[in-house]
């Protein structure tokens, strides 16, 4: 048991040092366009969860 921890690990090390990690300049820009994704989703999702309530109160009323 131990033999397959001490194996598992030493296997992942190694995998580890093969992935070809993303740079600095990489991860700040992906970072920022999903920040901005979200953003602009969040604002359309906003304006449409908005208008529906609008036109529902305008049919309720009527």
């Amino acid at each position: 048991m131990v033999l397959k921890i001490k194996t598992f690990l030493k296997e992942s090390f190694s995998e580890l040092k093969r992935v070809n990690w993303p740079t600095k300049k990489e991860t700040t820009r992906l970072t920022v366009v999903v920040i901005v994704l979200s953003l602009a989703l969040a604002l359309m999702l906003g304006v449409f969860d908005y208008s529906f309530s609008y036109l529902l109160e305008l049919l309720i009323i009527k």
